[in-house]
């Protein structure tokens, strides 16, 4: 993962603050600043965790698309 201040971090920031959470992950296709991304927590278990979670997750949407749309498949 990059170092550093990305394009998308102020919006994470809103993102995190606003929910009071002690981290957050935030996506961003097609934005007035292109495709992006920007992750942001201070507990680096959070960090070692996420491939894991991104990877349930996107289990779970190949599964409903499975399911919706069978003829995709």
């Amino acid at each position: 993962m990059p170092a550093g201040q990305g394009k998308y971090d102020v919006l994470c920031t809103f993102v995190r603050e606003g929910a009071s959470a002690q981290a957050a992950a935030v996506i961003i296709v097609g934005g007035s600043l292109g495709d992006g991304f920007s992750v942001q927590t201070r507990d680096p278990a959070f960090l070692r965790a996420l491939p894991k979670m991104l990877e349930f997750m996107a289990r779970e949407i190949r599964a409903s698309l499975a399911e919706d749309f069978p003829e995709a498949h």
